[in-house]
């Protein structure tokens, strides 16, 4: 009898994609192969609106281990044997709905990735959309989501060295949680999800399976919210104490050659860990779910398979080894059960008991279909990238003082100290640049090396130009990572949009990644992993497009690092790149906040942008520079104050306005870094601008206790701290 309608919106398949199944199967699905078709075609799992996209990312680089897909995070080569892996995933939809537990189980399930694959977890970023915190919901759904994330971290003894926040009205519906980890093993040490070896052993470790989690993948993540219902059995239940013992346990057995492969039990837990790996291992499974240890009564094989009970692990295990396996996490007060065999002929059949209740090949179930759409540009881009600044008046000398107050406190551009204050970011002893600054910087032990960190993205500059906004994502990323002295090295993202399914939505994915991979291939920046998540749309209503980028680069001598705060009194300070042309204002947040408009396209010169990062790393690594500060958000002013802020030292220096006076101080013109240098390597980095065609004007000096902009802004550098510094408080 065919499957209902209600029963295929639950699991989110097709009606054509059912009857695909049909075919391939040449009989009616079982209840139990149908859910693990939805989740496994499911988009959280499938990527059947992205995968056809993702492909045009680079994904080689001289350093490149592992590339997207091929593990549970891409891996890097950082010399002397030893490799870095990282990923960011979304964990947006159970955060809407649970807040604390939908955060907490986001960051749980993002260090599985990296311990199964035998990597230490030592670093963790985040970044965060929510609607204003005006509204009480918003309020709410912000102090659950930061709960949530610093409670886990907290208590996996994993810093979380900083991230990103923006707020916008659009995200009111669908707030973005995108965790990331960083993890760091040795070369020879990887483990591989994968399950291979005929007659080896499928181990389930970790917590018992519960109902919680149902549907996580294919209903949360792979569909938009259209109706308010009750959707809390979809949201996982964290417990940071257990995945602690995981995290040991797993990185032990890693050291030892008893195991074939490692896998978490993810998004469709049993289902995508155990028959990914099977493809992964060219390989077939047999599983019997009345092994599988159970917290409630009566569930059912469907319930079984599908639940996202976390702090779990799938371990294949050599056949002859499972009782060392079994004491080593015994040792850890770990549970462990074997749960099935793998086989060889690529079947995936799950039992109950004696009753087979799936059985259907490993490659049809892992292979779902893929869509590349063909949109059309929607006309109103042509409206919302049109800014005729003769309507726009610009701002009087006299008002640009308020101005900058309002800006430095501004919840998009002000100190998120009440944020990452929760979170333990020296735990571990590693981290050399605390959150605040441009990018986070960790030692690598036992090393003279170290490495940067850093989570970027502007959703109003990719609503408003997709490709243009996908450009600077990673140019801004990478511009961040130079200021702290780092050579990039690869990056991870998030690409959050709406339903993939709608012509304008598809149309913005298309763009953002066609923006995002010409400027990595201009900077020469792999794309090692990252994580799709699409659907963020409530009742018709999409967020802005925005795809995250989370970036590391590598520092060779750990004493070259730099931070964005002046250091020394009678230091010059210079702009490196361009002036902002009057265009700059374009979906700015002086834009927003003073005329109310979001519209106004930014504009960006890839190959400037490569000149001027190369200049700011070389001079870093010169012992040149005491400072460097990304200019972006509220432009040159609000970065010079940032600067005197984080250093407690004022400035006195002009700024030309030779076009429009807001343009000059709060245009967000891109390619620039304003930096510190001592009077004496003042000559000697002019020399390298020069030599590098990349331009360089001097601004000012540091020194005394007021910040100012001759003309235009003088105060005291306390009072721009203090609307900084209480800018998320108030509002």
């Amino acid at each position: 009898m065919p499957v209902s309608k209600e029963t295929l919106d639950e699991i989110a398949l097709s009606r054509k994609e059912y009857n695909l199944i049909v075919e391939k199967l040449g009989r009616e699905p079982t209840p139990v192969e149908l859910g693990l078709f939805g989740s496994l075609w499911s988009e959280h799992c499938g990527y059947k609106y992205s995968k056809a996209l993702l492909r045009i990312f680079p994904t080689a680089g001289k350093h490149v281990l592992i590339k997207p897909g091929e593990e549970n995070a891409g891996v890097i080569d950082i010399g002397d044997g030893q490799v870095i892996g990282f990923k960011m995933e979304s964990h947006n939809h159970p955060s809407y709905i649970e807040p604390y537990q939908g955060a907490a189980t986001g960051v749980g399930g993002i260090v599985r990735d990296i311990f199964t694959m035998g990597l230490r977890p030592i670093a963790l970023m985040n970044s965060l959309r929510f609607g204003p915190l005006s509204e009480p919901h918003n309020r709410y759904l912000f102090g659950g989501v930061v709960g949530g994330i610093a409670s886990y971290g907290n208590c996996l003894g994993i810093a979380d060295v900083g991230g990103e926040i923006y707020f916008d009205q659009c995200y009111t519906g669908n707030p973005l949680v995108n965790a990331l980890c960083l993890g760091i093993g040795r070369s020879d040490g990887l483990v591989k999800a994968r399950a291979s070896g005929e007659g080896n052993l499928i181990m389930l470790v970790g917590a018992d399976t519960g109902r919680d989690g149902l549907h996580g993948a294919s209903g949360l993540a792979s569909r938009t919210f259209e109706e308010v219902r009750e959707l809390r059995s979809a949201v996982q239940v964290g417990n940071p104490f257990m995945e602690k013992l995981l995290i040991e346990a797993c990185l032990e057995l890693a050291k030892t050659d008893w195991i074939v492969g490692m896998q978490d039990c993810g998004a469709a837990g049993l289902t995508s860990a155990t028959i990914e790996a099977a493809d992964k291992g060219k390989s077939g499974l047999d599983i019997d779910v009345r092994k599988v240890p159970r917290r409630e009564k009566g569930m059912t094989p469907y319930e079984v398979m599908l639940s996202e009970s976390q702090e779990r692990m799938i371990v294949i295990v050599k056949k002859g080894y499972e009782n060392k396996v079994k004491a080593l996490f015994d040792r850890w007060e770990l549970h462990s059960d074997i749960i099935g065999t793998v086989t060889a002929d690529g079947m995936v059949v799950i039992r109950d008991g004696a009753e087979v209740v799936a059985n259907a090949p490993v490659k049809l179930l892992n292979t779902p279909p893929v869509y590349r759409l063909r949109p059309t540009r929607p006309g109103w881009l042509d409206e919302l990238q049109r800014l005729d600044l003769n309507k726009i008046k610009n701002i009087a000398p006299g008002k640009t003082g308020d101005m900058l107050l309002k800006l430095l406190a501004a919840p998009n551009i002000c100190s998120k100290h009440a944020v990452y204050r929760q979170y333990d970011h020296q735990v571990g002893d590693n981290t050399v640049v605390l959150p605040g600054s441009d990018a986070a910087v960790l030692r690598i032990q036992e090393t003279s090396k170290a490495i940067s960190m850093v989570t970027d993205g502007n959703g109003r500059y990719c609503y408003v130009n997709p490709f243009i906004g996908g450009v600077i994502a990673v140019a801004e990323a990478a511009r961040n990572t130079a200021c702290s002295g780092a050579r990039p090295a690869a990056i991870t993202n998030c690409l959050n949009f709406g339903n993939p399914e709608k012509n304008d939505v598809y149309y913005q994915l298309q763009e953002c990644i066609k923006g995002m991979s010409q400027a990595c291939k201009k900077l020469k920046i792999p794309v090692i992993s990252g994580n799709v998540s699409l659907y963020n749309e409530t009742r018709g209503i999409a967020i802005f497009p925005t795809p995250v980028v989370g970036m590391v680069g590598l520092i060779k001598d750990v004493k070259h690092y730099c931070s964005a705060g002046f250091k020394h009194g009678g230091d010059i300070v210079f702009l490196i790149g361009e002036a902002a042309d009057d265009d700059s204002i374009g979906s700015s947040e002086y834009l927003e906040m003073a005329h109310e408009l979001v519209k106004g396209s930014q504009h960006i010169d890839i190959e400037k942008e490569k000149r001027v990062q190369a200049c700011v790393i070389r001079a870093i690594e010169r012992g040149l520079l005491n400072s460097a500060h990304d200019c972006s958000d509220g432009g040159l002013a609000v970065t010079l104050a940032e600067s005197c802020i984080l250093g407690n030292i004022g400035f006195t220096g002009k700024i030309e306005a030779k076009g429009r006076l807001d343009a000059a101080l709060f245009g967000e013109a891109q390619s620039r870094i304003v930096v510190s240098a001592n009077p004496k390597a003042a000559r000697r980095l002019e020399t390298l601008a020069l030599r590098l065609n990349v331009p360089i004007a001097r601004l000012g000096i540091t020194g005394g206790v007021q910040c100012i902009i001759k003309g235009y802004i003088d105060l005291p550098v306390s009072r721009l701290h203090q609307a900084w510094w209480n800018g998320l408080l108030n509002h």
